[in-house]
């Protein structure tokens, strides 16, 4: 059976939300794979909502792998800069550790799913991994909130969410799969209108993120994110997309690919919820 890998710092009620949202889609068969493993980079004792979060895939019988950053860095007096290539040394003894960890797993994709730690170059070329942009392909990079604010400032017409190949220069992978919407017309233009001839600059001080139009964007686009990454993992699964040892993204007839998309399937799924 297809082997899932998953990568997760445990943070919140988000780690746990997209953790349930594959696992009840394997159940339910929509997904014909299994959890390999769960690794996650804190331990039991470190924060309330991180042991929540490990309790959570004991109950799912996920084989659980845990390995502390935070520990592990101050064990070995991590600071940054040591390295030639822009990687702290200790930085990449933790990936090497993580992965001797998880030698006896033979996953044939791994999600990171609220993981917040770049990927180091070695664990990139080891794994096929794959994580969650929400933005379009050739959108704004940067967090889900400096998304929103780029495409308010440049007036763009369309937006959407991508999963890409995981690559140590953050956001900047392949795309693998993605999906598209539209940010203009109904319901976005009364909030277009309030906001023409404005800069944003005095819009992100007040109110900020509490902005209509901001929020309606960020509604559109989250409701998105967990159908991409469980339909993009049930893709993957059925052959529908794959990964190359040179790390290409491939259709089903092997043919390179810029993204598979699945933007029909997003709205099918989400029909009535934005």
């Amino acid at each position: 059976m297809y082997q899932l890998g998953w990568f997760s710092t445990g943070r919140g009620k988000g780690s746990r939300g997209l953790l349930k949202a594959v696992h009840d889609s394997i159940g339910l068969g929509e997904i014909d794979a299994e959890f390999a493993f769960v690794f996650c980079s804190r331990e039991y004792g470190e924060t309330e909502q991180t042991d929540i979060f490990l309790k959570m895939v004991e109950d799912y019988h996920i084989p659980l792998v845990t390995f502390s950053y935070q520990k592990y860095r101050a064990k070995v007096g991590g600071s940054s800069g040591d390295s030639a290539e822009g990687w702290p040394s200790w930085r990449l003894a933790y990936d090497r550790e993580v992965m001797t960890k998880l030698q006896g797993f033979k996953p044939d994709l791994c999600v990171l799913a609220g993981y917040m730690l770049i990927v180091g170059p070695e664990m990139c070329q080891k794994y096929d991994m794959i994580n969650l942009h929400p933005a379009a392909p050739g959108g704004p990079a940067g967090t889900w909130q400096e998304v929103i604010w780029k495409l308010i400032e440049t007036d763009a017409k369309t937006t959407g969410a991508m999963m890409h190949l995981v690559t140590p220069e953050l956001d900047r992978g392949p795309v693998v799969t993605y999906c598209t919407f539209p940010i203009r017309g109904e319901p976005f233009a009364r909030h277009w209108s309030a906001i023409e001839r404005k800069s944003v600059a005095p819009i992100k001080e007040e109110p900020g993120e509490e902005n209509a139009l901001f929020q309606l964007i960020r509604q559109h686009g989250v409701v998105r994110e967990l159908p991409l990454i469980t339909i993009t993992i049930q893709a993957f699964s059925q052959g529908r997309v794959k990964i190359t040892p040179d790390k290409q993204v491939v259709d089903t007839q092997g043919r390179p690919i810029k993204g598979y998309d699945l933007t029909a399937e997003i709205n099918e799924k989400v029909t009535g919820s934005a």
